[in-house]
């Protein structure tokens, strides 16, 4: 089945399918039979089209230039087309020739004008070759029963308004011009933009000729694309250079988190923390003092834990009396403490006793020596 359905796709006629297609000309064949079938002896008022009570399909005619074919054309036509219901509009546009001579000069030929309004889906018929002034005769030869156009009066030879015996037999229906969009705006800014349009049309192979710019305007507009080529080129290279250089920079930051990572984690941080905490301890807290000195020196809180201690094991042993005597003469007492034998400590606790020798201050021809007793724990 798909074979066949594509197979019918391929070979069929587009014509035989087509359901949209543009409006008719006035002399074509399909405009032709709708005029001859129009009974135009029913006139029609504007109460009847309006309430839609009417033996046939109200015609309105509107008319003008449409160059430049824009929304401000689509929407006058819309509004003509829905002006009553069933309406069936016939579009007047006029030719290059009345054209040049009534308004001026049009960008568009008359058959790009024509081809514009009768693709516009509001038209249903298009009279070319349409006259600036509408006569009784032209209303009557295409039978036309209302006539649509925007409510400013148009001036016309020897005529303040040219639609003005229509709007007094009551065949003239008022449509709204759109705001802001005309034809003439529109060549108003390609004539501000001329340069622009200019190198647009030369860069696109357009002659010097054809756009009508002379020898000198041709180099520099063609200068002035060429510099705006390069700049538009530069501008790519340095936005794909800056794109590269933002990549790798995140790449390369990447790598330097994850160094420091490594470097500064979790773990690692406390380890340093605990090391420096612990240097920092040991840099502030005054070393140890040692328990004894040498050379005899210790410090006063020792001697006196000492002395207590000796005091309090002397109190409890019984220590050998030492008799200190004091002689006459320094001779006689060095040769009785030099023949003094020295007894070896008869308990545990080893006391001793060291007699030192200083030479001193001799007072009434007597030393002074002193026996100082120490105690040493095991």
């Amino acid at each position: 089945m798909a074979d066949v359905v594509k197979t019918l796709s391929i070979h069929a006629n587009p014509q035989e399918f087509t359901r949209c297609k543009p409006a008719p000309f006035s002399i074509d064949e399909d405009a032709v039979q709708e005029r001859e079938h129009c009974d135009y002896t029913q006139k029609l008022t504007f109460q009847m089209a309006h309430n839609g009570e009417v033996p046939r399909q109200p015609r309105v005619y509107a008319d003008g230039i449409y160059d430049l074919f824009h929304q401000g054309h689509a929407r006058q036509l819309m509004q003509a087309k829905n002006i009553f219901p069933n309406v069936y509009l016939i579009v007047g546009v006029c030719n290059d020739e009345l054209t040049h001579r009534m308004k001026g000069r049009t960008a568009m030929t008359e058959f790009e004008r024509y081809e514009g309004v009768r693709h516009c889906r509001y038209v249903d018929e298009v009279i070319s070759d349409a006259p600036w002034t509408l006569t009784e005769e032209f209303i009557i030869a295409n039978k036309i029963d209302f006539v649509a156009h925007d409510d400013i009066p148009y001036t016309g030879a020897g005529v303040h308004d040219i639609y003005g015996w229509l709007k007094a037999k009551g065949m003239f229906v008022a449509t709204e011009r759109t705001a802001g969009i005309s034809t003439s705006d529109i060549v108003a800014r390609i004539v501000k933009d001329y340069d622009l349009y200019v190198r647009r049309n030369l860069a696109r192979g357009y002659s010097a000729k054809e756009l009508n710019v002379s020898f000198l305007s041709e180099k520099k507009f063609r200068l002035q694309n060429k510099m705006d080529e390069l700049k538009i080129r530069g501008r790519r290279e340095f936005t794909k250079v800056k794109d590269d250089i933002i990549t790798k920079w995140e790449e390369k930051s990447r790598e330097f988190i994850d160094a420091f990572l490594l470097l500064f984690g979790r773990d690692r941080l406390n380890h340093l923390w605990n090391e420096s905490r612990d240097k920092l301890i040991q840099a502030l807290s005054p070393p140890v003092s040692p328990t004894g000195s040498v050379g005899g020196d210790s410090n006063d809180e020792d001697d006196d834990i000492v002395y207590d201690d000796v005091d309090s094991k002397v109190s409890s042993d019984s220590l050998p009396e030492i008799d200190m005597r004091l002689e006459p003469t320094k001779h006689s007492y060095q040769e009785e403490f030099e023949n003094e034998p020295i007894s070896a400590p008869s308990n545990g606790n080893e006391l001793s006793c060291l007699i030192n020798s200083s030479e001193g201050t001799d007072t009434d021809d007597f030393k002074v020596k002193k026996c100082t007793t120490l105690k040493k724990k095991k």
